[in-house]
């Protein structure tokens, strides 16, 4: 697939870059066999392949979820003046 000039230009405005006139052929070229390759790819027929969500397929090995620390919600509360209802009151800082 060949990319004209103004493609080029359209591409390098949208990625935010400059390209000069004088490189504007190279990078075409570059461009173009990126996306020869890209239509090489789209042409692999894959119809028989499983998707992977990782090539190894591997799961990740994950700890129990079980509780380590003991609860000192209450003793907590007692250190605080402005509580209700187990929640902590605190001044309005939104209009």
């Amino acid at each position: 697939m060949s990319l004209d000039k103004d493609q080029i230009h359209k591409l390098a405005m949208l990625s935010r870059i400059a390209i000069d006139e004088a490189t504007i052929e190279s990078v075409g070229e570059r461009l173009s066999a990126v996306l020869d390759l890209v239509d090489q790819l789209k042409a692999a027929d894959t119809s028989g392949v499983e998707p992977m969500a990782h090539p190894l397929q591997t799961t990740q090995k994950l700890r129990d979820d079980l509780v380590s620390e003991p609860n000192h919600q209450e003793a907590f509360q007692t250190l605080s003046d402005n509580m209700h209802d187990g929640l902590y009151l605190v001044p309005k800082v939104i209009e």
